[in-house]
């Protein structure tokens, strides 16, 4: 791990253990542009060297007053949040103290500092039966759950505040990372069709799916630029469920008659979906030069990844 005696300019993540957080501390660290401080709740599950990490009870207002008033990061990428929809809808008391109070307690800490603060955030501002899909930057907010009004809040925060801030807003994050039990359309669909278990998978709804190493990488091009204002940061490709599981099948060589096409209305679920949304990239592809990998490419890499946790 290393320590916080440098020139080089300090960049903290909240969220450090999730998936996004694992991607962005490697990235980080291989590149070599910023000092890396790590954070999360409880002990770290990251591995390797060269970033320092910090247990960090986001939701104490004391603990992150105090914790960056002495870190004092000069870009804070504020990764963590509640994202399990159904949760965020069953139990909205913890969703607003982990993705509005937490941020709030973020953003003012960050002021203090003059630290560039970049948010991630998410389709699911969106209503999906708008009509403006797939979205871009402009686009008005309408969430239809719970999970999206918070993260809309977390957004409206940031624009409010005095800082220098951006809003990096994803889709249907997909990946691989330490010891996460959280599964992913990909490993959902590979893992069944493995066991030969029949899948039901919607058709009805659209979304552009984001590996997360390309949102990690799409993250620090804005740190790295200093780049402001509203981005999506997602996939290119608009796919339904169903013809992402169709082509991981194809992918691994499983059996597609296993996958039943269906549709929402089979599901009853705590919270709703949007039904279409899926993100124009094109301002972070001429402003940032971002690219992001093809949803093929990005099978390909967990297949390796797959393969590796296995080795």
């Amino acid at each position: 791990m290393s320590t916080l005696s440098s020139n080089k300019p300090k960049i903290l993540i909240t969220g450090a253990n999730g998936l996004l957080g694992q991607k962005l501390v490697e990235q980080l660290v291989a590149a070599g542009n910023f000092v890396v401080i790590a954070t999360g709740r409880g002990a770290c599950r990251l591995s390797g060297a060269g970033f320092t990490y910090q247990s960090l009870d986001i939701e104490n207002e004391q603990e992150v007053e105090e914790n960056l008033a002495r870190l004092c990061p000069d870009v804070l990428i504020h990764g963590a949040a509640m994202t399990h929809v159904d949760e965020c809808e069953n139990n909205q008391e913890a969703c607003y103290r982990a993705n509005v109070l937490a941020t709030t307690y973020l953003v003012r800490a960050a002021e203090k500092l003059g630290s560039h603060f970049i948010f991630v955030s998410t389709d699911f501002i969106f209503s999906g039966e708008d009509g403006y899909n797939p979205y871009t930057e402009e686009a008005v907010p309408d969430p239809v759950n719970y999970y999206g009004q918070t993260k809309l809040e977390g957004e409206e925060l940031l624009k409010r505040s005095s800082l220098k801030w951006a809003i990096a807003r994803t889709v249907l994050v997909y990946g691989l990372a330490n010891d996460l039990s959280r599964s992913n359309i990909i490993l959902w669909v590979k893992s069944s069709l493995e066991a030969g278990k029949q899948i039901q998978v919607v058709d009805d709804q659209e979304r552009t799916p984001t590996l997360a190493e390309d949102l990690a990488a799409g993250c620090i091009l804005i740190a790295n630029q200093g780049a402001t204002g509203v981005f999506n940061i997602s996939g290119e490709e608009i796919l339904t469920p169903y013809q992402m599981a169709i082509e991981t099948a194809d992918y691994f060589g499983l059996d597609k008659g296993l996958i039943v096409r269906t549709d929402s209305t089979k599901f009853t679920q705590p919270a709703r979906r949007p039904m279409h949304t899926g993100f124009i990239i094109e301002k972070a592809k001429s402003q940032l030069g971002y690219r992001p990998k093809t949803f093929r490419m990005g099978i390909g890499i967990l297949a390796k990844q797959i393969i590796l946790a296995h080795s």
